[in-house]
């Protein structure tokens, strides 16, 4: 499960203030620490809806964060319908499976751990200039830093990039990073494989709820070769939406029931949950009505003059 977690409040009072005496590398630095303790730190879970978009396959589906790992509702896979039993079976098949939960909480774990690496070595692997302000964003520019020596191949990669990222400027969380691949990446001086120049990455984020950061859109476009004859691609795009927080204890089988209670299209299932709030907001307001009625006197509710006012 990918973390994006809550900043204290006590850190949130000491790096608060303004912006002026430090230096775009610094800014960087900042928000990469916030993250760092934000991702330690936020437990919340959410319901949302993904559409993921690869060469050789696709899926749609609703996605509930349970205890421990994600369970999946399959709506769609490469292009075709899945039948509301088909869904289900799947589903079931999954929490009846610990091997599956146990590969998938791994593979969680090392991606969370990764990009938690990459993140920290995000000031020192490029030069930073400011280019600007979009909204309540800070937003800056960065080129490969020459006097960086990246750790592994992961790092090269990164560090052969050239973008520019968005820092919120209240929060001081990173709320987009793009960058494009300026230079061929060889691996084993070429013999093992080669990225090409030109590829490109878009990572997108918003916030929820107060101080809660989820990913919302993946875009990575990178093509190679290794071993001489097999092409690397690295091609996919991945978007998530209708977000709902759900409880930190849902289990496996009330995530279940819950994304079996959704509509398969999101939306339709936006529109649903948009007409229940809605019609909870004129109940609210129906009873306030109510309450004011019968809180003025008698006699006042009697008299056509205070009922004219």
């Amino acid at each position: 499960m990918h973390r994006t977690l809550l900043l204290p409040l006590g850190l949130m009072a000491m790096v608060a203030g303004s912006t002026a005496a430090q230096t775009p590398r610094d800014m960087v630095r900042r928000a990469v620490q916030t993250e760092l303790v934000a991702s330690r730190n936020d437990h919340s879970h959410w319901r949302y809806f993904e559409s993921d978009r690869q060469p050789s396959k696709s899926l749609k589906q609703w996605v509930a964060e349970a205890r421990s790992v994600s369970v999946d509702r399959v709506v769609e896979r490469n292009g075709q319908t899945l039948s509301e039993a088909q869904q289900k079976q799947e589903m079931s098949a999954f929490i009846n499976d610990s091997r599956a939960q146990n590969k998938q909480r791994k593979s969680g774990q090392h991606d969370d751990e990764q990009a938690a690496e990459l993140l920290k070595i995000l000031p020192d692997a490029f030069t930073w200039t400011q280019a600007g302000e979009r909204g309540g964003d800070i937003l800056l520019h960065f080129r490969p830093d020459p006097a960086f020596h990246p750790p592994d191949l992961e790092a090269r990669v990164f560090a052969a990039m050239e973008g520019d990222i968005a820092i919120d400027r209240q929060q001081y969380r990173i709320a987009s990073l793009k960058g494009r691949l300026i230079r061929d990446v060889k691996i084993g001086y070429g013999l093992l494989g080669e990225l090409k120049a030109g590829g490109t990455f878009d990572v997108e984020r918003r916030e929820l709820s107060p101080a809660a950061w989820e990913i919302t859109e993946t875009h990575v476009h990178i093509q190679g070769h290794a071993l001489i004859f097999k092409t690397i691609s690295e091609n996919e795009d991945d978007v998530k939406s209708n977000f709902k927080q759900i409880a930190d204890t849902t289990s496996l089988q009330q995530a279940q029931s819950e994304l079996l209670n959704l509509n398969p299209d999101p939306q339709k299932q936006e529109a649903a949950e948009r007409a229940t709030a809605d019609r909870e907001r004129a109940a609210v307001d129906h009873q306030d009505v109510k309450k004011t009625s019968h809180s003025r006197p008698r006699h006042a509710r009697n008299d056509p003059k205070v009922a004219q006012r």
